[in-house]
């Protein structure tokens, strides 16, 4: 049974401009499909099962390249996301970003990884139109 995914994309800007969009957390509604809103530590999160406010840490590293997630849910559970940004020359970067599997009974487990990886694609995709778009 996965556990986790691996994706990764290119990106046609400086690795800056792209680090700089993905780490500021009032920006993931623009380009994720779960958060409909972020406000400082806190976020409203959309589910399978309406929208949840949880508490949100973003762990971001300029020099590393690293930007992490920990969301808490209410009854505290926690799901965490990491991802990383690199320079692949002066105007272009790649992206990766590893998705793990969301705090749901083992039995939804395997359906509920694959479901977020085809989003995470999706998102992805929009990411990169967002920020070649703005450079």
């Amino acid at each position: 049974m996965r556990t986790f995914d691996v994706q990764g994309i290119g990106f046609d800007v400086p690795s800056t401009h792209a680090f700089a969009f993905i780490a500021d957390p009032d920006r993931l509604p623009e380009w994720t499909q779960a958060f409909a809103s972020v406000h400082g530590a806190r976020a409203l999160l959309r589910t399978p099962n309406g929208e949840v406010e949880i508490g949100l840490e973003v762990n971001a590293s300029a020099e590393e390249g690293t930007i992490d997630w920990r969301m808490v849910f209410p009854e505290g559970s926690v799901a965490t996301a990491f991802s990383r940004v690199v320079p692949i020359g002066h105007d272009r970067c790649v992206y990766s970003f590893t998705l793990t599997a969301p705090p749901v009974p083992l039995e939804q487990l395997e359906g509920a990884l694959d479901a977020q990886s085809r989003t995470l694609a999706e998102e992805l995709e929009k990411l990169k139109a967002i920020l070649e778009r703005q450079d």
